[in-house]
């Protein structure tokens, strides 16, 4: 083997062995940290969530918020990824201005878009459970499939109250609520998956 082939061998095994020592420190870490860790992500997502636009037929607006959602179950696992995002919905709804376009207030929670915060919480429980218990989930394949099961939770809460708030039958609130947002999902779901496998250790660490 030659020397550079060593040292990048070399570089590979400290890499992979920084991934576990994160893991395995997140998993056994107290409140405090968690809950750091926690208001971390729920900064992240009302950051992505000032990433906007509207397209022309559907009043709920493409964000980057599902990205924050995804890898908040990763990174810091399913009670803390589901904390952060419920720290993120009730921190908006407390005023701080966070939300899509700068808003804030309880109001937003009960309007078109309420859902779909809803849904952010459930789905990164979900995400969060899956990378922490199943070891083997941790392939792309299996991580790409979690991240999709995560969006599908979204789009759920998301068209449930849109129809609820608006009046609509379930295949318009489909029409408006989800179908616009597939493609631009899809492509979150691989990015979030890529970092997922670039940053999840091989190894199994302590449960949370």
């Amino acid at each position: 083997m030659s020397e550079f082939e060593n040292g990048f061998k070399d570089i590979f095994i400290k890499y992979e062995s920084a991934k576990h020592d994160f893991f395995k420190w997140r998993s056994g870490s107290g409140f405090v940290n968690k809950l750091i860790l926690a208001v971390g992500f729920a900064c992240l997502t009302g950051i992505l969530a000032q990433l906007r636009f509207y397209l022309p037929y559907t009043p709920v607006p493409v964000t980057g918020q599902v990205f924050a959602v995804l890898l908040s179950g990763v990174v810091i696992g399913k009670w803390y990824g589901g904390m952060s995002q419920g720290l993120y919905a009730l921190i908006g709804a407390a005023g701080v201005p966070w939300f899509t376009g700068g808003k804030a207030g309880p109001e937003i929670l009960m309007g078109i878009t309420g859902g779909y915060l809803l849904g952010f919480i459930a789905a990164s429980l979900i995400i969060g459970w899956f990378m922490d218990e199943y070891k083997r989930s941790r392939s792309l394949a299996g991580i790409l499939g979690i991240m999709m099961l995560g969006i599908l939770v979204i789009y759920v809460f998301g068209v449930v109250q849109l129809s609820i708030v608006l009046g609509l039958n379930a295949g318009k609130a489909i029409e408006l609520g989800a179908l616009p947002f597939i493609g631009v999902d899809i492509y979150k779901a691989l990015i979030a998956s890529a970092i997922a496998m670039a940053i999840l250790p091989g190894k199994a660490y302590s449960k949370n």
